[in-house]
């Protein structure tokens, strides 16, 4: 069925909080005086929260967040779902009811977007598997699920009508392509559709899959930060960027809403194509882009209304 207006099309990053980001995005003055999210929030309509996969965040934390993005009418936060539900796969009651309050806390708010349900490279198609995802379905049903799998074996007939009969958004990722990974294809299981852009670095990637388990543990937080953030240390090229907002606009009649979300983070990379996407989806002409932000990635001098960083 086709959409006759346009959808809501939601652009940002997977994450805000990045040492990183100081310099090509925050500045260290910026950084004391004005919270980062805050700041994120100037720009961006929404952010995908990558920490609730490593922790259970408190509510306070998540009452701060709403406090920081107040005078933000339209943004948005989707959660990433932790990572006892989709990697260790055992989780208890306490955990489902730690988890939700921090999405009712949002959506009491209407500042939920969704979910982010993210399985990895391993977690393959088979009635198992199909099950699990059933089981999920049916705890956070109250809330929009967006569900990523990395597996090629996922492309297929049967799992589009299974995520259609659940109302589950088949989430679509680009990531570099090796061995069964699954393509940069966009399925539409319901009106939603939910873009994960994790970069191109094919060497790094199959560096870190084929260390996987490993690794020797790494004392300095920041170089263990550096190694896990290699693979996705990957600016997308105009052209790239161009191949991309074409397949997402190819959707624009299928759907209601769009969220993408860059996860090629290191060095801000992700918020410099985050812009260039912007351009292209939705307005189309100059817009306030940091000044440092100009200065380090040259590319967006096409499009940008530079803007004093402070």
């Amino acid at each position: 069925m086709k959409n006759n207006q346009t959808p809501q099309v939601r652009i940002g990053t997977a994450g805000w909080s990045y040492k990183d980001w100081v310099g090509p995005f925050y500045t260290q003055q910026q950084s004391k005086d004005y919270d980062w999210l805050e700041y994120y929030s100037h720009y961006f309509n929404c952010v995908e929260v990558n920490s609730t996969y490593y922790t259970y965040v408190s509510p306070a934390t998540v009452r701060g967040w709403l406090r920081k993005i107040s005078d933000k009418d339209d943004f948005f936060f989707t959660l990433k779902l932790h990572q006892d539900f989709t990697h260790k796969r055992k989780f208890t009651y306490e955990n489902i009811k730690t988890f939700s309050k921090n999405l009712e806390i949002l959506n009491k708010a209407n500042r939920l977007g969704g979910i982010l349900i993210q399985f990895p490279y391993s977690f393959t198609m088979h009635d198992t598997t199909l099950e699990y995802i059933h089981k999920l379905n049916e705890i956070f049903q109250n809330y929009n699920r967006f569900v990523e799998l990395r597996h090629r074996s996922w492309n297929d007939q049967s799992v589009y009508d299974f995520f259609r009969s659940l109302d589950l958004t088949f989430c679509t990722i680009d990531q570099p392509q090796i061995g069964n990974a699954i393509q940069f294809e966009l399925i539409v299981t319901n009106n939603r559709a939910y873009i994960r852009l994790h970069g191109r670095n094919k060497d790094a990637w199959f560096n870190s899959i084929r260390n996987f388990g490993k690794e020797k543990k790494i004392d300095n937080p920041d170089e263990a930060y550096r190694q896990q953030s290699l693979r996705y240390d990957y600016l997308y090229s105009p052209g790239e960027i161009v191949e991309i907002a074409q397949k997402v606009k190819e959707v624009f009649d299928k759907v209601k809403e769009v969220y993408i979300i860059m996860n090629n983070h290191p060095q801000a990379k992700g918020i410099a194509n985050a812009f260039e996407l912007i351009h292209m989806l939705t307005i189309q002409m100059k817009t306030k882009i940091p000044e440092n932000l100009v200065k380090t990635y040259p590319v967006l001098s096409r499009f940008a209304q530079n803007e004093k960083m402070g």
